[in-house]
């Protein structure tokens, strides 16, 4: 029998968004394929935390500051001699490459790019932005290997960072559970879907400038000119009161609701007539993924990257231009005028399962499973 493999899993945290939902995912089957988790994270204060497998150990780390944490990654490397690290984000990614360098380990280190880091830099600060792109050039490359979550995120990087494509290997998200499909079935607890009297749009994501929830409010005004419908966003940040007054501004408040973050967004998502991404970029959209894994008919923004590979050039879903409102509009009415039928849908969710991407990621760091039966 072969002998158990460990896998160190550093994070700054599991947070509340899609990235913290897919580490779970991802570490949850790990396990179950028959690899040993350590866990080593900064901040605990997160709802996903609870829902971790037993057996997958926890070591805190002190600080809330990435820096901070390379003694204690030291003395855990010295002392744990993991397979293999699988990092992610810059920070983190950077203080694993030192304190490996410092404990004279050999572990090897793998990142995940999340999102797409030319259009990230971007948003930065002119000073920030040299300063994070000279470190991508410098220590991504120091890595054993890359993953990213598409293939548009992968060509991205590689042009950004100066290496080549093949040192990048592409696996889709692990969205697709069994705990998807049993959200799904329970009640989202909101008026307006278990009581539906008009059609209900969904989006869900951070209030933060990325998902551009200001085009997508523009887009419902000009579609509530010639539909009756209502708009939930599932979310929180802090555009939270700009958007609110700026849903006073176009008339659409009263059919506007911003319950903040839900624990199970899916049971929304499996009532949505039509689910809507307005994002200006991303790295492959879970919320997008979930959403027509579900059945629900969607539109989406052609932004980089993850859209278009996700609904196939828009075979699943009608892509729009970035900021185009009016462009939003008119494919947010078709799509609810002639909605597709759920069960072509749902071929969309299949490359995206857990059992898939899992094995993906412990391929790449030749960290074979040992263990194969049903997901729980």
């Amino acid at each position: 029998m072969s002998e158990t493999k460990r896998l160190a899993v550093l994070v700054a945290s599991l947070a509340n968004g899609g990235i913290g939902k897919m580490r779970l995912n991802l570490i949850n089957e790990f396990v179950r394929q028959g690899v040993a988790v350590d866990l080593l994270v900064a901040d605990r204060e997160s709802p996903y935390m609870g829902r971790l497998d037993p057996s997958v150990r926890l070591f805190k780390l002190n600080t809330s500051h990435a820096v901070n944490s390379i003694p204690a990654l030291y003395r855990y490397l010295r002392r744990e001699r993991p397979d293999a690290m699988l990092t992610q984000r810059i920070r983190v990614n950077v203080a694993a490459l030192r304190a490996r360098r410092l404990a004279r380990s050999r572990v090897p280190i793998y990142v995940t790019l999340n999102t797409n880091l030319s259009a990230q830099l971007e948003s930065m600060p002119p000073r920030k932005r040299s300063r994070q792109l000279a470190k991508l050039r410098r220590f991504y490359p120091l890595n054993d290997g890359l993953i990213a979550v598409s293939r548009g995120v992968a060509e991205d990087a590689a042009a950004l960072i100066g290496i080549d494509v093949d040192r990048i290997r592409p696996i889709a998200n692990p969205v697709v559970t069994p705990a998807l499909f049993r959200g799904a079935e329970a009640s989202a607890n909101h008026p307006w879907l278990d009581g539906k009297s008009k059609p209900v749009l969904l989006a869900v994501g951070r209030l933060e400038p990325q998902k551009d929830f200001g085009t997508l409010l523009e887009a419902f005004a000009r579609l509530r000119d010639e539909h009756e419908a209502r708009l939930i966003i599932l979310g929180e940040g802090k555009l939270r009161e700009s958007l609110q007054a700026r849903a006073v501004e176009l008339g659409i408040a009263d059919d506007l609701a911003m319950p903040g973050f839900v624990d199970n967004p899916a049971a929304f998502m499996a009532r949505a007539d039509l689910f809507v991404l307005s994002s200006r970029w991303e790295g492959s959209p879970n919320s997008l993924t979930e959403a027509v894994a579900l059945g629900t008919p969607v539109v989406a923004t052609d932004c980089p990257n993850g859209p278009s590979e996700i609904l196939e050039n828009g075979r699943y879903g009608e892509l729009v231009a970035m900021g185009d409102s009016a462009g939003l509009a008119a494919a947010m009415a078709r799509a609810l005028v002639s909605p597709p039928d759920a069960a072509f849908l749902r071929q969309a969710g299949e490359r995206y399962t857990v059992e898939r991407s899992a094995r993906g990621y412990l391929r790449a760091m030749n960290l074979s499973p040992v263990a194969e039966q049903p997901a729980a």
